[in-house]
């Protein structure tokens, strides 16, 4: 830990304002990356056909 990993060029924040950017520079860090290619879609698996006038239609 000899280098800053963070180095503030103006100002003078106080301490909830560096927790803050830290935080949120961790948050950012921890999310996953977005996928490289979108996902294929899958048709919908259907029932075969029912009548209106079945039992099973009535969930």
């Amino acid at each position: 830990m000899g280098e800053p990993v963070v180095r503030v060029l103006r100002g003078a924040p106080d301490e909830t304002e560096l927790a803050v950017l830290i935080a949120v520079l961790a948050a950012v860090g921890a999310q996953p990356a977005a996928p490289t290619e979108p996902q294929t879609a899958r048709p919908r698996q259907r029932p075969r056909f029912q009548p209106a006038t079945s039992w099973r239609t009535r969930r």
